[in-house]
């Protein structure tokens, strides 16, 4: 039997369906407010099948739990006036009339049942999600309800949905030619909840001809969706670099130009975060009306407050300590521990929430099995941003250029009236406020707390060596390139063997090339 006839047999009972449709009746409205939970759930099944307005006005009354029962009288209760459910008319309610009382399982079936309903909406977006709810949960009662929705469906995307739930209803059939016909239906389905469904079915059904068309929808709709399982690892993979790039990126200025292993990077990091957990705390306080519009604010106060606090460690300790790097590791590592316990005094030592704000709430939808959460997207966004602003800072700015000169060859150009303690302190605090920023953006996908920054020191410092010291074009190389290649290994060998595996990588790398992706250029690199 070919498709087509399958399409043809679902129009006809269809077209019979909107011819014999009836309305709400009083019957009707009690066998789902009152009785036992198996019977109330066959009412609910066959009232949806009609689809009509005080259907659906009913069901929303029995959800809201406004239904209450007189005797033998449904009476929904809006705003302390009674309304007939089947007539729309004012009733008094008497004293005495109880509420409807409804376990889990009918809530869940009356929110599947108004999903199913929401066919028949004049939106598109809700008829599309109506159809994926009843993919997600077939069930062969609501049979006759889609196959009214086909009828009247002119959306070729809706339409499609629709099918496909239809024949998920008909997949569990007692009929071998039912099935077999959804199973092929099922085949052109992109939808992940598909493969639960066709898994299910295999593992039951005794018939070989439906087995064998289960297999092969199954093989096909695999197919269909492992591109968006690969764009998925790599967007994720992508999204994890941007963030490393970040954290890395003043870490690279800090560590090339002064040769610094700063351990209280992190920390500046978590500085910038709590910067915008106090910033949000405020705008929630006292301006409510835009608080959309806080991480506008948080952001130039997460730099300056983390590139405030590098500058006092650069003038207070690191400046008496260049040259020495073994004793700035310790210097910043002490700095680290007191950073994190006047954090834990003022904030305590439990994590805070930083809200997203609503514009990077939600995902973005490209395939059926492909979310782009909002937030990732447009910190990905931001980091390269950041990156083209150090950038210009760097290569067009008279201050980059000292920073250029001191990073090249030092001696040369303080012999050339180039102030290099001024030039240290203001690049550590641009260094220091970079890392503010990344807590920002760290600060809208993870936890806030005060062993925030502990958890990307590490990765850091793996970054700035593998690409470079002092290199930017290195440090987004080893940042993109770590972060694709870490979540692409994960999917195979898992997240403690993927991250050994980059770290025997990064090890053999700088055996062979000690100097990074990118060599630093100039006369005193040579010599």
């Amino acid at each position: 039997m070919k498709r087509w006839m399958l399409k043809a047999a679902w129009m006809a009972s269809a077209l019979w369906s909107l011819s014999t449709a009836q309305a709400l009746t009083m019957e009707e409205a009690r066998a789902m407010a009152v009785g036992e939970s198996d019977a109330r759930v066959l009412a609910i099944s066959k009232v949806v099948a009609q689809a009509s307005e005080k259907t659906a006005a009913y069901l929303q009354a029995l959800a809201d739990d406004t239904v209450k029962m007189a005797g033998d009288r449904v009476i929904v209760v809006r705003d302390g006036q009674g309304l007939d459910p089947v007539t729309g008319q004012a009733v008094s309610v008497p004293p005495d009339a109880e509420d409807v009382m409804l376990n889990n399982r009918l809530r869940g079936e009356i929110d599947t049942a108004l999903a199913a309903l929401k066919l028949f909406s004049h939106d598109v977006k809700l008829r599309r999600q109506a159809a994926l709810a009843l993919l997600k949960e077939p069930d062969a009662s609501r049979a006759p309800l889609l196959e009214k929705a086909l009828a009247a469906e002119k959306d070729p995307t809706v339409q499609s949905l629709v099918r496909q739930a239809l024949a998920a209803a008909l997949l569990s059939s007692e009929s071998a030619s039912d099935r077999l016909l959804a199973a092929r239906e099922l085949a052109d389905s992109q939808q992940p909840e598909t493969l639960l469904l066709l898994n299910q079915q295999l593992a039951q059904d005794q018939d070989p001809a439906v087995q064998k068309q289960i297999q092969s929808a199954l093989a096909q709709v695999q197919d269909s969706l492992r591109w968006g399982e690969r764009l998925g690892s790599m967007f994720t993979g992508l999204s994890l670099g941007s963030i490393l790039l970040l954290v890395a990126l003043g870490l690279a200025i800090t560590y090339g130009l002064m040769g610094v292993i700063n351990m209280a990077h992190g920390e500046l990091m978590m500085i910038g975060a709590y910067a915008t957990y106090v910033v949000q705390a405020l705008f929630r306080a006292h301006l409510p009306g835009v608080f959309d519009a806080y991480l506008f604010v948080a952001m130039p106060v997460a730099f300056l407050t983390a590139a405030l606090v590098g500058a006092v460690m650069e003038r207070a300790v690191l400046q008496h300590l260049y040259g020495r790097p073994l004793e700035t590791l310790l210097a910043t590592w002490g700095i680290s521990l007191v950073l994190m316990q006047g954090v834990r005094s003022l904030f305590g030592a439990q994590n805070v929430g930083v809200e997203n704000p609503s514009w990077m709430s939600g995902s973005l939808q490209l395939l059926p099995n492909l979310q782009l959460p909002w937030n990732r997207v447009l910190i990905i966004v931001f980091a390269l941003a950041v990156l083209v602003g150090v950038a210009l800072l760097i290569g067009k700015t008279r201050l980059g250029l000292f920073v250029r000169g001191i990073t090249q060859n030092r001696p040369m150009a303080s012999c050339m009236g180039v102030n290099t303690a001024r030039i240290d302190t203001y690049a550590f605090a641009l260094g220091s406020g970079i890392a503010g920023l990344a807590g920002c953006a760290l600060s809208q996908v993870g936890n806030v707390g005060p062993d925030l920054g502990q958890s990307y020191i590490v990765d850091a410092f793996m970054v700035v060596v593998l690409g470079g010291v002092g290199q930017l074009a290195g440090t987004v190389y080893a940042a993109l390139g770590l972060g694709l290649v870490n979540k692409l290994l994960e999917g195979w060998t898992g997240a403690v063997l993927a991250k050994i595996a980059v770290l025997v990588f990064i090890i053999i790398f700088i055996q062979k090339r000690p100097q990074g992706i990118f060599a630093m250029k100039g006369r005193s690199a040579e010599a």
